[in-house]
């Protein structure tokens, strides 16, 4: 069978209750499928009759299916809905051999009686009809049951994707006086080195702040992006590693003389190649952020290229947001960072520390209009994977 495109949709209950990580945590490592795309909802009423359409037109499905999904949707997925909370959706996209099915049985699991071990089996309930009435439904995720269902569903998607979804904190009230920040957060490339519940955990960590998410996007940084994203750093590693360079030159020379040098002589030295070590490690950072050495570059267009690493950049929202993630991250050093935090337990070293969080306010509006998750409606990726897939397999 040929590669295939779906989506799963975490619903608005599941986004609540911070169950988010935990979900993607699933969704990644219990299928051998890529993650492609990533796009936040606030679905508007016709967004949700046409979808309810795609269901009601499934003949073969089980009468008490269709009429559970069908009311869940009406009661929950409209701004207006019987809970009376954000109408946020997460919708992922996902490719691979087979991957309708495999996303559908082995990853998500059904309705009714789910194992354990699937999404729904852990995030879902389906406490069937007494008396002819549904006691309770949550089915935590959304996605196709079948190919004709998921091009009609994915083909929905990419309509409203610029008018339904990008940045929804619009959705988000908060108590009066409270003053609410927006900031971002970048998962970087190593949590996606291999298919595993990892990017999720560190969701998960997270959402222990009780902020929102209200953006998601996979963000394939290019140079001429990651420049940007990392100038500050240039100047900052001329003078805060200058010591670093100093230990090294006395570590690797302690045994060549046999006379002392001073520490000052060792400063002085580091004096003529903090600019290069600088620009070396600024140089590593744009590799590892990329995947592309900067130094090999002949032709300027080729920096605003795509680059080969993949990130999930996040937008939170909520009161003290910047400060709250910060704490939940750690140190920038994982060996310093506190116990419990990010850094703490998926950091690697100083570059390799799981993810990257804005220092400020205004950093957060730098980093955000470099990334494209500053306008509410930014470019959607995500939806020209669903177009393209749609135009390539016969839509």
């Amino acid at each position: 069978m040929s590669e295939q495109l779906t989506y799963v949709l975490i619903t608005p209950y599941s986004l609540l209750k911070s169950r988010t990580g935990g979900i993607i945590g699933r969704l990644l490592s219990l299928a051998d499928l890529e993650l492609a795309g990533a796009w936040m909802f606030a679905p508007s009423n016709e967004f949700v009759d046409r979808y309810c359409q795609t269901i009601t037109e499934r003949e073969d499905m089980p009468e008490e299916i269709r009429e559970g999904l069908l009311n869940y949707l009406n009661e929950y997925f409209r701004a207006s809905n019987k809970l009376g909370v954000p109408n946020r959706t997460m919708m992922l996209l996902f490719k691979g051999e087979n991957a309708i099915r495999l996303m559908k049985e082995n990853v998500i699991g059904p309705l009714v009686n789910p194992t354990g071990d699937t999404v729904r089996g852990t995030y879902g309930d389906f406490i069937g009809y007494q008396s002819g009435e549904l006691k309770y439904f949550e089915p935590a995720v959304l996605t196709a049951t079948d190919e004709e269902m998921n091009r009609k569903q994915l083909r929905l998607m990419a309509e409203f994707a610029d008018t339904d979804g990008g940045i929804v904190d619009h959705t988000i009230n908060f108590p009066s006086g409270i003053q609410p920040e927006t900031t971002l957060v970048i998962l970087k490339p190593d949590n996606f080195f291999k298919m595993s519940s990892r990017p999720g955990n560190i969701i998960d960590m997270f959402s222990r702040t009780g902020l929102f998410i209200v953006a998601a996007k996979i963000l394939h940084m290019s140079v001429a992006q990651a420049e940007e994203f990392y100038g500050p750093l240039r100047q900052i590693f001329v003078e805060k590693l200058k010591s670093a360079v100093a230990a090294r030159l006395k570590s690797s020379t302690d045994d060549i003389f046999d006379f002392d040098i001073s520490d000052e002589s060792y400063i002085k030295m580091a004096d003529c190649l903090k600019e290069q070590h600088a620009e070396t490690e600024f140089n590593r950072i744009i590799e590892y952020m990329t995947g592309i050495n900067r130094a090999k570059i002949t032709n300027p267009a080729e920096k605003h290229e795509p680059g080969l690493m993949k990130c999930l950049a996040l937008l939170y929202h909520g009161e003290d947001a910047v400060d709250k993630i910060r704490r939940s991250l750690g140190s920038t050093n994982p060996a310093e960072a506190e116990p419990g935090t990010v850094r703490s337990v998926y950091g690697a070293d100083l570059m390799r520390n799981g993810a990257h969080a804005s220092d400020s306010v205004a950093s957060a509006e730098r980093e955000r209009h470099i990334t494209g998750l500053w306008d509410a409606h930014p470019q959607c990726e995500a939806k020209k994977i669903i177009e393209d897939y749609l135009t390539e397999t016969g839509d």
